[in-house]
């Protein structure tokens, strides 16, 4: 099986597990969803998934492990969110700080 092959059967697979994922999640009984316990857990679970994908794009290239403008962009802007700075400018101060190190290097 070539290297191909085996991504494109790997995207076919995680589409039908979210597909499927999707559909168990319409099926689920209202009563079941309304319990503190499923929505305390599923707000957790998109903050995990919300962070990890934050993570693999700052800190990753490939298959090696970086630290780059994107790092220093990300801490630029957790610091701008820690102040409470609008959104706007959390985004454009990040940008700022990964366009002029990228200027430095």
């Amino acid at each position: 099986m070539t290297p191909y092959t085996a991504t494109w059967l790997a995207v076919l697979a995680a589409s039908a597990v979210c597909f499927a994922t999707k559909l168990a999640g319409h099926r689920v009984p209202q009563h079941w969803l309304a319990q503190p316990r499923v929505a305390r857990v599923a707000s957790l679970v998109t903050v995990a998934l919300l962070g990890a994908l934050v993570a693999v794009q700052a800190f990753t290239t490939g298959d090696a492990v970086v630290l780059d403008a994107r790092a220093a962009a990300l801490a630029a802007a957790a610091v701008a969110l820690a102040l409470r700075a609008p959104f706007v400018v959390v985004v454009v101060l990040a940008a700022v700080v990964a366009a002029g190190l990228r200027a430095l290097s």
